[in-house]
């Protein structure tokens, strides 16, 4: 008896844009769907070497298809671990631990699935693309039961016992009658050889009276040396791992021999992959030990900050009954990690050495990679050193660390930089305006983990790191101007620090500023303006306050104007207004919200529309 099942409602939208979407790319659905085949022969290899007898019987693991032109369908089966209910349910039913919902958020910015089916485990329901109904027999490894699965992709699926002799799966397509070209056997021996031809077990094409031939080489790609490799077959084994559809912008093949043998085969995308700051977002590298497939995505052999690397490690020196635990103490992974790391920062240092091709990594993974300059001690100045940054002086194009160094004035003795929110915004930072007359550089830095890095990476190359606000100034702008009088500015000084007292602990004269009458900073070695916006908009705001300092400029005119009416005590009203207006311009030009809005915009308009009056007369 049959048991009829809805699918997630997130699902009904991801194949109803699968489906409509994909029609230019229609033959991607087999090469997903041997890759899942291919998968599931995998696990049951890996299971067998603990479990031998539970496969007995089962014979050489392959893949298998089955064409019928008369009846109009194609069969994909696999001898591989096979699905019991449950799986069926979990992986077949709901994808919400893939991230469905971003992937239909995706689709709705960017219009193509063709580049983020697969990057959600949504691979197998480009089935529909082809097909008006699924059926899938299936039984697994280690139980008796096997199951039906059956849908037309629209309104749910139905799941029933069955019978089965062997373990694994069997897919059988009921092909749309424009499809009837997936029963050719010459297109699909194209297709496998053009897409597939790297799997590792024998891809069978079952041509019922005229007898079975294996299409694929199924031999491991990274086991052959590389000159007999094209870019072509290195792209479509990416792809298959990935299950992108991208081209790799960058390939790194390479065998490692010494104290530690081990081939890897690793790949950089072209394009950001969704989830990429997603906290649960999984990552990592496929292992596998003399070819046998040991663990998807193992995040000891890669670095958080190069979360966006694809690819597999093969070692023969692995036990290979090696464990999860066994991953996170082995001394033997620590090694390939580093050797594995070692040569991807090697390899995008000589591709940084051309900008145009280099800026489209740095645009896709950028600041996921600075993350490496706060979070792998070792190699954290090779990874500043590759780290591309808005300044000053750079112009539309990013700066490197190096190049910064070279532009340096000879009186200037360290780097300078300032955080915040937007590069436009930082440029016309008051605070810039001392460093902009002596003709000194800023870093402009707008990504969070720029608060981070630059925290743990005091110096860089014998140049120390400083934000703008702790350099050693001897920063005097050197001044023609008349400047305020010392006891009217004081008294000036303790009016607006008592009216800001609750907003500000400090208002100070400055000689920092040229054209901007103030500007709000914080006490030297406290948590920056930013930074403190970033803990709060994530709801991590700490008691620890940073003590605000609104800085004045006693050249000024409006300043010098405010210092004199302080003479007079009728104009105590005026000058609160016009220091409650100063202290709003300073706050919006470190991104920071207004007190009260109503009353900046009231006052504003009131002075513009005096200024306007008076040019009439």
């Amino acid at each position: 008896m049959s048991e009829k099942m809805n699918f997630q409602a997130e699902v009904n939208k991801m194949l109803n844009i699968v489906v409509n979407s994909l029609y230019s790319e229609k033959y991607i659905f087999l090469r997903e769907l041997i890759s899942n085949a291919s998968d599931a022969c995998d696990k049951l290899k890996y299971l067998m070497l603990s479990k031998p007898e539970i496969a007995k019987g089962n014979g050489e693991l392959k893949i298998v298809l089955k064409p019928d032109d008369k009846a109009n369908t194609l069969t994909i089966s696999d001898n591989g671990i096979g699905m019991n209910k449950d799986d069926l349910i979990n992986h077949l039913g709901t994808i919400a631990k893939s991230g469905t919902s971003e992937f239909v958020a995706n689709m709705k910015e960017n219009g193509s699935a063709a580049d983020l089916i697969g990057q959600f485990g949504v691979g197998f329901y480009s089935a529909f693309m082809v097909a008006d109904k699924v059926e899938i027999v299936t039984k697994k490894a280690g139980e008796k039961q096997a199951y039906k699965w059956i849908s037309n992709g629209v309104d749910g699926f139905e799941i029933e016992e069955t019978e089965k002799e062997g373990i694994g799966t069997e897919i059988k397509l009921y092909l749309k009658a424009e499809d009837m070209n997936f029963t050719d056997t010459i297109y699909l021996r194209h297709l496998v050889r053009a897409y597939s031809d790297h799997i590792n077990y024998p891809i069978v094409l079952n041509m019922g009276e005229a007898g079975e031939e294996t299409i694929n080489t199924g031999s491991a790609l990274w086991t052959r040396n590389k000159s007999e490799i094209t870019q072509e077959q290195y792209k479509d084994f990416y792809q298959h791992i990935s299950h992108n559809f991208d081209d790799p912008w960058l390939t790194l093949h390479f065998k490692a021999e010494g104290n530690i043998e081990y081939t890897s085969l690793l790949f950089i995308p072209s394009n950001q992959p969704a989830d990429l700051f997603q906290p649960d977002q999984k990552h990592g590298l496929k292992l596998y030990v003399n070819k046998v497939f040991v663990s998807d995505k193992v995040e000891e052999l890669m670095p958080n900050y190069l979360r966006f690397v694809k690819g597999i490690v093969d070692s023969s020196d692995l036990p290979l009954n090696i464990s999860r635990e066994m991953l996170q103490q082995n001394a033997l992974v620590a090694k390939i990690k580093h050797g594995i790391v070692g040569r991807l920062l090697k390899e995008l240092k000589k591709r940084a050495e051309n900008y145009d091709d280099y800026i489209k990594f740095w645009n896709n993974f950028g600041m996921a990679f600075k993350e490496g300059i706060y979070e792998d001690f070792a190699n954290r100045e090779e990874i500043a050193g590759l780290s591309l940054f808005n300044s000053t002086e750079s112009g539309e194009k990013l700066t490197t660390l190096d190049a910064y160094i070279e532009r340096m004035k000879p009186e200037q003795k360290d780097i300078y930089y300032i955080t915040g929110d937007d590069v436009k915004v930082l440029a016309n930072n008051p605070q810039l305006e001392a460093f902009k007359q002596k003709g000194f550089e800023v870093l402009l830095l707008i990504d969070p983990i720029d608060e981070f890095w630059t925290q743990t990476l005091p110096n860089y190359k014998g140049k120390a790191i400083k934000h703008i606000a702790q350099a050693d100034l001897d920063f005097k702008i050197e001044r023609k101007e008349p400047k305020a009088d010392e006891g009217s500015l004081d008294k000036l000084l303790k009016m607006m620090e008592e009216m800001f007292k609750d907003e500000v602990g400090k208002v100070v004269a400055t000689e920092r500023l040229a054209s901007s009458p103030v500007s709000l900073t914080v006490e030297n070695g406290q948590m920056s303006i930013h930074l403190e916006r970033l803990m709060r908009n994530h709801q991590q705001q700490t008691a620890f306050n940073s003590t605000r300092i609104l800085e004045v400029n006693p050249y000024h005119p409006l300043i010098i104007k405010m210092s004199e009416m302080t003479e007079d005590k009728k104009k105590k009203p005026e000058i609160e207004k016009v220091a409650k207006i100063l202290l709003d311009q300073a706050k919006i030009a470190e991104g920071e919200p207004v007190g009260d809005p109503s009353f900046y915009v009231s006052t504003i308009s009131d002075y513009i529309l005096q200024g306007i009056s008076d040019n009439k007369k």
